[in-house]
């Protein structure tokens, strides 16, 4: 049975159109005058989480993180998809807006434009310019292809533009479209410098915050050491075997094993491998953290939202793929990263005070080879 203490949820797959509906008492309609507003509202996006990761690594997980939004929640196991492609882009997009392409107008991460004959980026818009960083093209994005308004636009509109909405992500589409039009910031990371930036779309300069957040220089910091397993390997039975053929090189390294030498990849002058590795996530919960405290989130008389998209995820599972130890590591990793962000938004707001949903813009398919007889190469535990 739920607790009535907990207003966390969990939604795996496009599922957000769930949250305001499921936002009541006992089972019972509600008058909008009797019903109780979250303060604060944290949607989380992990790109690329295939839903089985959640029973294959229950395990391992801890108990304040995906365990507590599974067992403390609502956990929607029939969620679909009714659209292609399932991108970054398309995913953010119906998530927040609570369409789909056809109608939010995010058909993938790029497509043609017959009006110009060129190829368009999701977010790209050359009338704007980079905040936060030198780095020329990095900031030249906006939502103006968003055509349909997000749940954050309509808060924001709900109460006269005094809600406040902010999203943080790796990725800049997975900040834009999710902050929607009205986002009063949308930041994302930036290879070349380290630095999460804007765009002038949202601000002239960045916030003090986001300027002392990224004075901290976190990037270096979790690139200055290996990166080793959480666990001993040898407890990484969901996995198949560290060294084999398909998956992807970190640096010059000459296989695809632990640990790997961050500290020989990564160049002062390009940040860019720690969004392979599950710092990258580590530091969009940092700063995801930053936000709440630096826009005093949750503490004015309107329900505010908060935008988390961990997209550190997508880029090792796409290097390495769904099966390797390099992919559930990350995910052991991330699940105590959500567990210190839920363990300080129910002490500094009250559990009655938050709304939080958890869920993915698309999933991965298994390596092809893997469903071949086993020949020479067998996931571990199975002949």
């Amino acid at each position: 049975m739920r607790s009535k203490k907990f207003n966390i949820k969990l939604f795996i797959g496009i599922g957000f159109t769930l949250l305001l509906a499921s936002h009541q008492t006992d089972g019972q309609t509600s008058s909008l005058k009797d019903s109780k507003t979250p303060k604060l509202v944290v949607g989380i996006v992990v790109d690329q989480m295939r839903y089985d990761y959640l029973s294959k690594y229950y395990a391992k997980f801890s108990e304040n993180g995906f365990k507590k939004l599974m067992n403390q929640g609502f956990n929607c196991k029939n969620a679909n998809y009714n659209y292609s492609p399932t991108y970054t882009g398309p995913g953010h997009a119906s998530i927040y807006t609570g369409t789909t392409p056809a109608y939010h107008g995010i058909i993938g991460n790029d497509w043609y434009v017959r009006e110009t004959g060129k190829t368009t980026y999701v977010t790209d818009d050359a009338t704007e310019k980079t905040v936060g960083s030198s780095a020329g093209g990095a900031g030249k994005m906006s939502p103006r292809n968003l055509l349909a308004s997000t749940i954050g636009d309509e808060l924001k509109l709900y109460s006269n533009l005094k809600s406040k909405v902010v999203a943080v992500s790796l990725k800049d589409r997975a900040s834009i479209l999710p902050g929607g039009h009205l986002s009063d910031g949308s930041y994302w990371f930036d290879s070349g410098s380290g630095n999460f930036i804007t765009s002038t779309f949202y601000k002239k300069e960045l916030p003090t915050w986001v300027t002392i957040f990224n004075e901290r220089k976190l990037a270096h910091t979790y690139l200055s050491k290996p990166w080793n397993t959480l666990l001993p390997i040898d407890q990484y039975t969901e996995s198949a075997a560290d060294d084999n053929p398909y998956e992807g090189l970190y640096g010059k390294e000459k296989k695809p094993v632990f640990p790997h030498d961050l500290p020989s990849i990564y160049n002062q002058k390009d940040f860019g491998i720690i969004r392979s590795t599950p710092f990258g996530n580590s530091i969009t919960k940092d700063i995801a953290i930053a936000a709440l405290q630096g826009e005093n989130l949750g503490k004015g008389p309107y329900t505010d939202l908060l935008a988390v998209s961990f997209s550190a995820t997508d880029y090792v599972g796409h290097k390495m793929g769904p099966q390797s130890v390099e992919v559930e590591d990350t995910y052991l990793r991330l699940d105590r990263d959500i567990a210190e962000l839920l363990t300080l938004l129910e002490k500094n707001y009250g559990k009655e005070n938050i709304l939080v949903f958890l869920t993915e813009d698309h999933a991965a398919a298994y390596v092809s080879a893997y469903r071949r007889p086993c020949s020479g190469l067998c996931i571990s535990g199975i002949n």
